[in-house]
């Protein structure tokens, strides 16, 4: 049955259709228009804001990083300019597909991929990590042919550091590296985010780190106006990045080549500072490394050869190896000994080659003897049974006591990190040390073996090399330093950092005199004759041999039967000339026997070029009368005992 509607109730309904469709196009209008208004007038600024920061980037300009020079203006690190291929890995689905096909257009080695994916792990993935430094043009030009098959993967101009001459002053200078993730939180715990924006490398070690602060410079900021496909247009605005500052040290470079020259091939380290100033002329740790393998990321073979080397390249060793300071501890005893009271420098001592003391008999070096002793063969021939002697009636309160004012077993306050203190034996520190209450407890025979240098006694080179220059100024304690002034890259304008004398110990000139004499007569008829029979200079010095480890009762150490890394180190200190001294040194060289053969001809060498740069003559023949009348007396003296 066919239905009719009504004409009128169809003409209801679309009327309704109509109304509820007007009102829903209003309602959608006023919506819209709603929003408009709210875009346009009531959020204008805050919008405005948002889209011109994506019309405008802010680019960070990396400042040039300060360079380190040596005292007389030679580079010793340096920046330069290359490009480098980088991979952002967020922005990459395949990456070994990825480094595989960038292979075949860019030259990328099996150690380069390695390198790659070390630095990977310690980098966040929104950072673009180096798969290649230093690009030859023709690569750079190859990959920006094909740039557009490798989504993620650009090429950036960089900054790089160097150190051109290579291992040389490595454990000094320390090197820069990637920033990792632990850099970064301690960069956002000193709240400097903003300064680090854009960099990529930051100081590791030695003065690179010390000096950070000073060598990183200002970040810099670019205002860039950018299209909608985020290309550069236009610089707005630009403020320069300030350049870091550059570092002018104390170190001579060809005092430290001729030092690292005497060590070579073997293990050791020679430290030699100005008396009246503190400055560190030389700073030698044997065997060094190229610190160059460090700042793009060392790769893990060679990281490995020199983590697991058994001569240790990465310690330093003037810093923070310790060894037993041997007869070179003698002059400080004899100085304690004068200003305690214990000694005249005319006090003799008939030797008859040992010691009894506590049921034990120590031997001297010498059989039979040196016979009579005073303070002056004491120290010129190094005699142990001198000092057996005096360390018994001194007693260990006395002599630590004292050294502690020489700066044993305490911190040089050198400005680089890592600085070991040592051991200066006490009651207290082995009080402290040991748990046992038999171990705690200090023995006087243990007096015996520390009055030698021998025992306990711990110290680092250039806790040895500072000591020496403290006794040789008369007490005049100048801090060690390596860093003398700093110079503004821009204007050149130096601004000098004054030394810092800690204090002045204010030594009796006799008793100066009368170490300062025995140390003389080492060089002269002593223990260190054969090494400088021929020099013109006035040095004074003192040989000593430090025992690796101990000797049963009745052994005696025969040096060719142990094995090469259980020998006696080697110990010399000098100073030169003997009045208002310019120089003073300490050298040891590991395992390599008598001091007097092994370290006392690498400071020679040392003197040599010093005194050569002086343009004063090294040889015999030049020597000035004032030298030749103390030879004369000090040969005088010693024809007293023959």
């Amino acid at each position: 049955m066919t239905e009719f509607t009504h004409p009128e109730q169809a003409l209801r309904q679309f009327r309704f259709r109509l109304l509820f469709a007007g009102v829903f196009v209003v309602v959608l209008f006023a919506v819209l228009l709603a929003r408009l208004l709210w875009l346009q007038i009531i959020s204008y600024e805050k919008y405005r804001s948002i889209a011109e920061e994506n019309r405008i980037s802010i680019v960070p300009v990396v400042p040039n990083r300060g360079l380190i020079l040596d005292r007389n203006g030679v580079v010793m690190a340096n920046n330069y300019s290359a490009y480098t291929l980088e991979i952002t890995p967020s922005k990459t689905t395949d990456l070994n597909k990825l480094l595989d096909d960038l292979s075949q257009v860019v030259d990328i080695s099996a150690l380069d991929k390695k390198r790659f994916k070390k630095l990977k792990a310690e980098t966040k993935r929104f950072e673009s990590i180096p798969i290649r430094t230093r690009l030859t043009d023709e690569e750079v030009a190859r990959f920006a042919v094909q740039s557009y098959r490798f989504p993620g993967v650009e090429i950036r101009a960089r900054l790089f550091r160097q150190y051109p001459h290579g291992s040389q002053a490595a454990h000094l200078l320390g090197y820069i590296g990637r920033i990792s993730q632990k850099d970064q939180e301690r960069i956002e715990n000193l709240g400097m985010e903003d300064n680090y924006r854009g960099t990529v490398y930051i100081g590791k070690d030695g003065l690179e780190k010390r000096y950070e602060a000073d060598l990183h410079g200002i970040t810099g900021f670019e205002e860039v106006e950018t299209s909608a496909g985020g290309r550069a247009v236009r610089v707005l605005s630009r403020s320069p990045a300030k350049p870091g500052k550059n570092l002018m040290l104390s170190i001579d470079i060809r005092l430290q080549e001729a030092a690292e020259k005497a060590l070579a091939g073997r293990r050791g380290a020679l430290v030699a500072i100005d008396p009246s100033t503190g400055d560190v002329l030389a700073f030698v740790s044997a065997p060094s490394f190229d610190p160059n393998l460090f700042v793009e990321g060392i790769d893990p073979e060679n990281w490995k050869a020199l983590n697991e080397s058994q001569d240790r390249p990465l310690l330093n060793r003037p810093l923070a190896g310790t060894y037993p300071p041997g007869s070179t501890f003698k002059p400080f005893m004899s100085m304690a000994a004068l200003t305690k009271g214990f000694r005249t420098p005319g006090w003799v001592l008939r030797d008859p080659g040992f010691f009894d003391y506590g049921g034990r008999r120590f031997m001297d070096d010498k059989v039979g003897g040196h016979g009579g002793v005073d303070m002056y063969r004491s120290i010129a021939e190094s005699c142990n049974t001198y000092y057996y002697v005096l360390g018994s009636e001194m007693g260990i309160d006395v002599i630590s006591e004292f050294m502690a004012l020489f700066g044993f077993g305490q911190p040089s306050g050198i400005d680089l990190d890592g600085e070991r203190i040592g051991v200066l034996p006490s009651r207290e520190w082995k009080n402290k040390t040991f748990k046992r209450p038999e171990m705690r407890r200090w023995y006087n025979g243990e007096t015996i073996s520390v009055a030698i240098g021998q025992g306990y006694n711990a110290y680092t080179p250039l806790q040895l090399a500072h000591a020496t220059a403290v006794l040789s100024s008369g007490g005049i304690d100048a801090k060690p330093r390596l860093v003398r002034a700093f110079q503004d890259p821009a204007t050149g304008q130096v601004q000098e950092r004054p030394s810092e004398i800690a204090r002045d110990l204010q030594l009796n000139p006799d008793h100066l005199a009368a170490v300062k004499n025995g140390m003389r007569g080492a060089v002269l008829a002593g223990t260190a004759q054969a090494v400088f029979r021929n020099t013109a200079y006035e040095v004074a010095g003192k040989t000593g041999t430090a025992q690796t480890f101990g000797l049963k009762k009745g052994e005696s150490y025969k040096d060719r039967a142990h094995d090469e890394r259980f020998r006696d180190h080697g110990w010399f200190i000098a100073f030169s000339p003997m009045d208002k001294p310019r120089i003073a040194l300490a050298a040891i060289v590991e395992n390599a026997g008598f001091g007097s053969q092994s370290a006392a001809p690498v400071v020679k060498q040392v003197l040599d070029q010093f005194w050569t740069i002086e343009g004063v003559p090294i040889t015999k023949a030049g020597a000035t009368q004032a030298n030749k009348a103390a030879d004369a007396q000090n040969a005088a003296k010693e024809e007293l005992y023959e």
